[in-house]
């Protein structure tokens, strides 16, 4: 066989291109849009993305901009490219369910039902908020313990669910090596959860004493859980995730080495759980920043070799699911699901698709499994090491990720550490000035979630499900992407349950479809975003518009046409909508000084402002 030459380009009868030839093609596309005095570094720099923290998503990326600190490879510090040489190429990643149904008998079902069809751990919400502590061996029954690892997350009955699993170990007579998974103890979690300090240093010093009793006895068994999606969940960015996680870590270690453990030990007793989104390449990063991170607190505290690399498990966030038209979560979720593997996470946890409703079913928790099951067995997404190693793009946002994380860290670090900071209202407020500049992104849809902000579908019927236990509160709270467009959406349906239909609104539209479609099609979309039906008029004469606005039953009004047509016909239209009765008049266009309009919806606008008055107008009860 010939060997081929030593660097063969893969264009080589190509001539290279240059960054200035692309940027020039740019400015091109960009003139069209009426950019007329965007050039070179500009026309590129009007094409990056904002993202949170502060980072941004430039559209090209080059060798020039490798510029991030080396990754290392695979299995070696600073272990940004997996914590295994191997990754997981050999049997792919841990496939680990939730279980949260307080009946034990359907849980078992369910549980026996997941392990006999892919799954491969198990998490088991206990206590409040879950499965009774004490019907652990109940839930357990017919699971072999030596092949399926559980993990255990029962908040503040942490001790004595690790007492219940300690006794099922000894009554089947499994040997030490057999003991895997984690106890899942996780204080300062939980204090971030429930606002409940008193129970703190209590909780810390009873995990300190599993951990010791582990470290000695069940070497593969975890004590602690550093849950970072509990930040996540009260809306924290990326940045504050990792940065609250690894504040979390270091107290943990301080208390567990505090306890007579040493460093190396202390580190091998925590497990780190991350939310994995469907932005693929933030969650990419995510992960390998995580690892680097915390293997950068564990050079310093003295932890050497393998023990630094840190053990992930990622779940698919719960801040994207969505109540309405719930079938779109399996797209998120199967992303969400890509990312964290091509990341690197040791386990992973798919939500069902119904979670946001209560108690998911066996076919939502089938889903969720086979979702799995298809990257792994189909789509072998395991056997590529580090899959995103090497992208330009990739690397740059895990470096500049890592730095903003460490900064955070840092702000906490200097605050007294995570329990001061959750105690003091620091991270509370800095996660909720997070969520407020996101919630008002989300508000004027420039980050639409699809089916509930676009292309809603009032007529849809939602699957009913079983209410879920009430997760435990009183701390962080809980946000959803499409929670403010939901809340509307749940006055329609109280007013169609009250009356016999929803509330609607009158689309004016001037003119033929031609001239009119793309704003009564985009005004539609928006008002049925709120639970809002349309009623849609068309025509050039405004008595007739006027007339059909009357035979529709309507109180609010929107005209619907082309500038053009505005300012021919729009100001008669809108004064004969005001003789016929309109309550308020609203325009499809951006603001201008129209005559008897009470208000405008465009792109951008404040859309869930727009729909809250509309529905108090109207009278739907809040």
């Amino acid at each position: 066989m010939t060997a081929l030459p030593e660097g063969l380009p893969l264009a080589a009868e190509f001539p290279d291109a240059s960054r200035e030839q692309w940027q020039h093609l740019v400015e091109g596309v960009l003139r069209k849009s009426g950019a007329e005095d965007l050039t070179g570094d500009r026309a590129e720099a009007a094409l990056t993305t904002a993202l949170q923290d502060g980072l941004r998503a430039r559209p090209l990326y080059t060798a020039e901009d490798d510029s991030a600190a080396d990754p290392g490879l695979p299995g070696f510090a600073p272990f940004v490219r997996g914590g295994r040489v191997q990754g997981s190429s050999t049997d792919g990643w841990d496939v680990r369910q939730l279980h949260a149904d307080p009946d034990p008998k359907r849980a078992n079902e369910a549980v026996l039902a997941d392990l006999e069809n892919g799954v491969t751990s198990l998490w088991l919400a206990l206590g409040e908020g879950g499965l009774p502590v004490a019907s652990l061996p109940d839930v357990l029954r017919g699971v072999y313990l030596d092949l399926a690892p559980v993990v255990l997350d029962a908040g503040a009955d942490f001790p004595a669910a690790a007492e219940q699993l300690f006794a099922l170990h000894r009554e089947r007579g499994l040997a030490a090596a057999d003991a895997r998974g984690s106890l899942g103890a996780d204080p300062l979690g939980l204090l971030a959860r429930t606002g409940r300090a008193e129970d703190t240093a209590g909780l810390l010093a009873g995990a300190a004493a599993l951990a010791g009793r582990c470290e000695r006895e069940l070497p593969g068994l975890r004590t602690l859980t550093v849950d970072a999606t509990v930040y996540h969940a009260a809306g924290a960015s990326a940045a504050q995730e990792l940065g609250c996680s690894l504040a979390t870590g270091v107290a943990y270690l301080r208390e567990l080495t505090a306890a007579g453990l040493t460093v190396q030990a202390a580190a091998r007793q925590l497990e780190f759980r991350y939310a994995a989104t469907a932005d693929q390449f933030l969650t990419i990063a995510t992960l390998r920043a995580a690892r680097r991170l915390w293997a950068r607190v564990c050079q310093v505290s003295g932890v050497a070799g393998a023990d630094r690399a840190q053990r992930q498990h990622a779940v698919t966030s719960a801040v994207m699911m969505t109540e309405r038209d719930p079938w779109v979560n399996m797209l998120r979720t199967t992303l969400a699901c890509m990312a964290a593997g091509v990341g690197g996470a040791d386990a992973v946890t798919v939500l069902p698709f119904d979670a946001a409703l209560g108690l998911p079913d066996a076919f939502a928790r089938r889903i969720a499994r086979n979702t799995q099951s298809v990257l792994l067995e189909e789509s072998h997404l395991a056997r590529v090491i580090d899959p995103a190693g090497g992208s330009w793009y990739v690397e740059q946002l895990t470096d500049e990720l890592a730095h903003a994380a460490w900064a955070w860290f840092q702000e906490i670090e200097r605050a007294g550490g995570q329990r001061a900071a959750l105690g003091s209202g620091l991270v509370r407020e800095r996660i909720a000035e997070t969520w407020a500049r996101r919630a008002d992104d989300l508000a004027h849809r420039r980050e639409p979630v699809t089916g509930v902000s676009e292309f809603p579908n009032l007529a849809e019927r939602l699957p009913v499900r079983e209410p879920a236990p009430a997760p435990v509160g009183g701390g962080l709270p809980r946000v959803r992407r499409s929670q403010a467009f939901e809340a509307l959406r749940a006055r329609s349906d109280a007013a169609l349950a009250d009356g016999g239909e929803r509330p609607r609104l009158f689309l004016a539209a001037i003119g033929p479809a031609a001239a009119h479609t793309g704003r009564s099609s985009f005004a539609a979309n928006l008002f049925q975003a709120g639970g809002i039906a349309t009623v849609l008029g068309e025509g050039a004469d405004p008595a007739a518009l006027a007339e059909a606005f009357t035979a529709s039953g309507t109180a609010v009004a929107c005209v619907c046409s082309s500038d053009r047509l505005y300012a021919e016909q729009g100001e008669a239209v809108v004064a004969a909508l005001r003789a016929a009765g309109a309550r308020r008049v609203l325009l499809a266009g951006r603001p201008s000084d129209m005559p008897g309009v009470d208000g405008f919806v465009f792109t951008g606008c404040d859309a869930v402002a727009v729909l809250t008055s509309t529905l108090d107008l109207i009278g739907a009860v809040r």
